[in-house]
């Protein structure tokens, strides 16, 4: 029903929409998708058509219903597969992961995918925190901060890593940082915005703010 470099605009709309919300720019996804506004444009107005989003000039685009149920298959298999290649096959060069994530994203098994789920235990988001829709279409609404936004003496948990490479994992695991993990921030440093932080209520360290910019959090529930 729809090509490959549709459904790579839908893909597209939908991670927008996921961080920012919904009308989704043109000129958001010209930048996601690497083209012109022009080009996003004329695509637009074709899926609009095909009835998977709405298209209005100087407002912008919606995924309708249809369109939703669609891409959140296609983002399902994506996001599984992503988990796999980065926590299983310890890939983390991004351009290389985005490379072979392309070829692995024209394998149309569904079942490959349930399998795949169950062997990585039914991960609820990617490396990076993004949601994975179950095979029914659902999924866990994730509002993502980073520490460096957090206040002293606020806790959240570990939902994503913005930085993949085996250095920074190498880091965190002498942390004890893992996904999941509850952290606090005990005291901020105005002089060099780092942040002291406790993980799991054990011992506090300091981090840069490059770190603490490179972890994505959620509010931890009461």
């Amino acid at each position: 029903m729809y090509s490959k470099i549709e459904e790579n605009y839908l893909k597209a709309v939908y991670k927008i929409a996921e961080k920012h919300g919904t009308p989704v720019s043109t000129n958001q996804i010209a930048k996601e998708v690497d083209t012109s506004a022009a080009s996003v444009t004329d695509m637009m107005k074709r899926l609009s058509e095909k009835g998977a989003l709405t298209y209005e000039r100087y407002r912008g685009v919606t995924l309708t219903d249809e369109g939703y149920k669609h891409t959140r298959k296609i983002i399902r298999k994506h996001r599984i597969w992503e988990v796999f290649m980065v926590e299983k096959l310890k890939y983390s060069d991004k351009d290389e992961l985005k490379t072979l994530l392309k070829q692995l994203n024209y394998i149309k098994s569904d079942d490959i995918v349930d399998r795949l789920d169950d062997y990585l235990g039914y991960p609820k988001a990617n490396p990076e925190g993004l949601s994975i829709p179950d095979k029914d279409g659902e999924y866990e609404h994730r509002s993502q901060f980073t520490i460096s936004d957090m206040d002293e003496g606020e806790e959240g948990l570990l939902v994503g890593i913005e930085d993949l490479s085996p250095s920074f994992f190498q880091f965190l695991d002498k942390l004890g940082l893992k996904l999941g993990s509850k952290i606090k921030v005990t005291e901020r440093f105005d002089f060099d915005e780092s942040l002291k932080i406790s993980v799991e209520g054990r011992e506090a360290h300091v981090v840069s703010a490059r770190v603490a910019n490179s972890l994505l959090m959620k509010k931890a529930p009461k």
